[in-house]
């Protein structure tokens, strides 16, 4: 009897704590849905790449002049954007030339962007978007025999294209084109076409989140941005060698590091198949305004053939190991202004 008064009670008091515990997270959950409230759910960027090197170019030159004037390259392209209504197609140098002048003569972008109503979107979209891309940073530069050692302190772009210095490739703009491959569903990446084995370069520092198998992208590589706000998607890597051998989930990698090789796995539910006609890296941009996104129905995937574009001309220099068969960076890299740091 009296372990049956005891059993009672403990249900009455087991019952009471699961009560205030419900209570207690349906008010957080409701605290936690308020103060998302406002992040962004979307994003389109069709800033072109002549925009975004003028606009790199003109940050960069005040910076080395020594200006009281640092221009902000992510600023001048919001600006842009929300005086044009994100609207590129008319695009000239002299656009961006003429803000920066007044820039220069004393006004200030909060006063030249006092009227336009979406301004502040444009600058937080942006820099989600480009927020890693220019800085201060040390590189490593080849001595006379062409042997890296000597270290250069710099300020500019600051990270690489994801195919290596010294392999062609191709690409256009496929951004939004459909797919049929398991289910109708939009091609969310831009596809670089190369050789098998072509090196595939991380371009931004970050923290290596995925490394596997996907029935879709086949071998793939995901790693987010230090900042958090960029998530990197590489896929349908090489065949029996997707990877930089000592990659792991939760490894640190910089911009510039080799870190896969270039295939046409993927479109199976069975590891290390060549399901893919063509050979070429599925390279995608994820932003991350809150948690949430990461993985949904919403996610925020952004067009980066421009970009692309952009760091065509910034490549990493690599070489292969006779031994391990895996490429590596030439030259060293600092990233000084990373905010892991």
């Amino acid at each position: 009897m009296l372990n049956k008064k005891k059993f009672i009670c403990f249900l009455l008091i087991f019952s009471l704590v699961m009560s205030i515990s419900c209570v207690s997270r349906a008010e957080e959950t409701e605290e936690t849905s308020e103060s998302r409230r406002d992040f962004i759910r979307w994003v389109d960027f069709n800033v072109p790449c002549e925009a975004m090197k003028k606009a790199i170019a003109l940050d960069v030159a005040s910076h080395e002049s020594g200006s009281a004037v640092k221009l902000s390259f992510i600023e001048l392209l919001a600006y842009l954007a929300a005086k044009n209504g994100n609207n590129f197609k008319g695009y000239k140098d002299s656009q961006l030339d003429a803000v920066a002048k007044k820039l220069n003569s004393g006004q200030t972008m909060a006063e030249l962007a006092e009227k336009l109503r979406y301004y502040g979107y444009y600058l937080e979209a942006f820099t989600a978007v480009l927020g890693g891309f220019v800085g201060e940073y040390e590189i490593e530069l080849p001595e006379d025999g062409g042997q890296a050692g000597r270290w250069e302190r710099r300020y500019g772009l600051k990270v690489f294209s994801p195919i290596a210095k010294g392999f062609s490739y191709t690409h256009t703009d496929d951004f939004g084109n459909s797919r049929s491959y398991g289910f109708s569903r939009t091609h969310l990446g831009n596809d670089l076409f190369g050789q098998v084995g072509t090196p595939v370069i991380a371009v931004e520092g970050g923290v290596v989140e995925a490394l596997g198998w996907n029935q879709y992208g086949g071998w793939r590589i995901g790693i987010r941005s230090f900042d958090s706000k960029r998530y990197y998607y590489y896929a349908h890597l090489r065949k029996d060698f997707p990877y930089r051998k000592d990659l792991r989930i939760g490894s640190e990698v910089a911009s510039g590091d080799v870190i896969g090789y270039l295939g046409r796995t993927g479109y199976s539910l069975n590891e290390n198949v060549n399901n893919i006609k063509i050979p070429h890296l599925h390279f995608g941009m994820q932003l991350i305004f809150d948690e949430s996104q990461k993985e949904c129905l919403s996610e925020i995937w952004i067009n980066v053939y421009e970009i692309v574009r952009l760091l065509d001309g910034r490549r990493s220099a690599v070489v292969k190991d006779p031994e391990t068969k895996d490429y590596r960076r030439v030259y060293g890299f600092r990233d000084l202004s990373s905010s892991h740091d």
